[in-house]
Formats: structure tokens, C-alpha cells, sequence
């Protein structure tokens, strides 16, 4: 089946590390929080066996991508440019896309900001969502004043940075397992914000290996961000206002072309949405085509449940091909 080819191109005013595998029509694949294009390694190995053109980019401020220091590079004018110079430089002219976590976010704007450049998306974790009605930063203070709040904890330029990236293995060893099916994030509300970082509230994990992931796969996520530290990461967070801002007369566009949305049934993402996030998510997105929730399987659902997600998406393509 043979394995991704890596390439780093100049693009939007940085450089651009991603994964690509096999040949036909584009998808683009964009991870979230603390990812990589690694998170879609099971991803790039089913749909190029398929007939795809597979890519999968280290977002902006990740892995082997650049990672400016300023918030402002982190806006969604920057954000949508690496996508669109990512295609020009590939000579690509539309593609399927697929987003998980702020990678969902992201994709979910590329209809209204990249009209010409989206066939149809693949969302994963994340569903479309209302304008918040403050800036974001506002929502996460208060969320903050209650329980402690990831979002809000990470506002502050350098206290996450140097908490993630001062214990990196033992960060992303609690954050997989706390997302995932296996634990309840949301117990993390039962602490303050006060006197407490994020390693406080995030249980502790049981040793690798698990059942989707194991200790070469963890061992690739920790050489990484032990590289790069995590504030190119964290400044997606920051720049959440500066994309509330630029998206206020973007964001009721419906989206239109055809969506396909997956997420594992435990995803706390889903369980902090509401009661029925995918009534709200059908009103905003008018091409959605299906939704898929995946027993057993938490927030990196990709990684989780592989062979379910494949399979959705593999649905989903084959359909448009027709």
C-alpha cells in the first residue's frame, strides 16, 4: 500500500510541512488540538487505497509547518490563505475537505472565505454552530468564573505554553486519554480555574499501550512537540476574537455544498453543545448529507475508530463520485 511522501513548500508566507498519498480527486485533511498530520495516518492509508489524492497538512503553528509568533498570524485570513496556497502550489483547483477540532472551525469557514476552492466537507467532532453573541474571550471568562475552562486558561500568552511544554509526555499522555472513550472529560468542570493548570484537572492515564494508540504512535506526538512547544498551538485559541470579528457577515452564509459530519458518541464536544446540537447543525448547513455517531468513541474519533471513519467517509466520496 506504501506510505505518505513529505513534502515542505512555501506557501502564505510560511512553510508548509504535509503528508501525501495516492492519486485521483484531492482531499485535504486539517487536525485540531494538540494534532498533527499524523492524526491521519489511518485516513491517508484507506482513501488513497481507494483512489484519492490524500493530503494532510501540519497546520500553522504545528509539527514541521512554521509557527509565527504573533497571535495576528493566526487570524482566518491566514488560516484560509495556507488552504488556498496549499492548492495553488499543488495545482489543485477544488477538493473535498475534512476538519477536526479548530480544524473543523476552519473548514467550516472555508465555503463563505473559498467559495471556488470546496467541493464538499468531511467534519469531524465539531458541529456547526450560532454566532456566539460576545467575543469569545468573554464566553470563556465567564465559562472560567464557574469551573475551569481550557479555552480561558490558554488566553494568557506564555502560562500554558510553558505548563504543556515543560511536561509534554505526561500533557498529551492525559489530554488523548481524557478526551477519548475511555474517560469523561467534562469531569475537568469539577475543579476551579483558580490555582489550578491544566495538568491538575486532567486525570491520570493508564499506561500505553491502548487499544488506538500505542507507544511508537504516542512516541511521534511527544518528539514533535518537544520540538516545537505548543504555542503556535495556542494561539489558535488567542486569535479567537480577531475570527469572531472577521467572520460577523460570513457566518450566517448556509453552508451549501455537501457535508458529511462524524463524531464518536462519548465526544465531550458533542455533550458541551447542547441537546441537540445536529438540529441547530441542519438548520446551518443546509448540504449536509449525513451524520454518523460512532458508539464507543471519543473526541479524536479518527484515531479511535479508524475503520468506522474510513467507512463513513468512503460513503460519503463515493456518492459525490456519482
Amino acid at each position: 500500500m506504501g506510505q505518505p511522501t513529505h513534502r515542505t513548500v512555501a506557501v502564505n508566507g510560511i512553510d508548509l510541512h504535509f503528508a501525501e498519498q495516492g492519486e485521483g480527486e484531492p482531499v485535504v485533511l486539517c487536525h485540531g488540538f494538540p494534532g498533527l498530520w499524523f492524526s491521519w495516518r489511518h485516513q491517508l492509508a484507506a482513501l488513497s487505497a481507494a483512489g484519492y489524492r490524500v493530503i494532510a497538512p501540519d497546520m500553522r503553528g504545528y509539527g514541521r509547518t512554521s509557527a509565527p509568533a504573533q497571535v495576528s498570524e493566526y487570524d482566518r485570513p491566514q488560516t484560509v490563505g495556507d488552504l488556498v496556497g496549499l492548492l495553488d502550489v499543488l495545482g489543485i483547483e477544488r477538493a473535498v475537505f475534512a476538519g477536526h477540532d479548530f480544524g473543523a472551525h476552519l473548514t467550516w469557514d472555508l465555503p463563505a472565505w473559498a467559495p471556488d476552492r470546496v467541493s464538499a466537507l468531511m467534519q469531524l467532532s465539531v458541529p456547526r454552530a450560532p454566532r456566539l453573541p460576545v467575543q469569545p474571550s468573554v464566553g470563556f471568562k465567564y465559562l472560567a468564573s464557574k469551573h475551569f475552562a481550557h479555552v480561558h486558561y490558554f488566553q494568557e500568552p506564555g502560562v500554558a505554553d510553558r505548563e504543556l511544554g515543560d511536561n509534554t509526555r505526561a500533557f498529551l499522555a492525559k489530554i488523548f486519554h481524557a478526551l477519548s472513550g475511555a474517560n469523561r472529560y467534562l469531569d475537568c468542570w469539577e475543579f476551579p480555574s483558580d490555582g489550578n493548570g491544566y495538568l491538575d484537572v486532567l486525570p491520570e492515564p493508564p499506561a500505553l499501550p491502548w487499544s488506538w494508540l500505542d507507544e511508537g504512535e504516542f512516541d511521534y506526538y511527544v518528539t514533535e512537540f518537544e520540538q516545537t512547544g505548543f504555542t503556535g498551538g495556542l494561539n489558535w485559541y488567542r486569535a479567537e476574537d480577531a475570527v469572531w470579528a472577521q467572520n460577523e457577515s460570513l457566518h450566517a452564509k448556509p453552508v451549501e455544498v455537501p457535508v458529511t459530519f462524524i463524531a464518536g458518541a462519548k465526544d465531550p464536544v458533542l455533550e458541551m453543545m447542547g441537546s441537540d446540537p445536529f438540529a441547530t447543525m441542519g438548520r446551518l448547513v443546509p448540504g449536509l448529507v449525513s451524520t454518523h455517531v460512532i458508539p464507543d468513541a471519543g473526541h479524536f474519533v479518527q484515531m479511535e475508530k479508524p475503520a468506522e471513519v474510513n467507512s463513513a467517509m468512503l460513503e460519503f466520496l463515493g456518492a459525490l463520485a456519482t
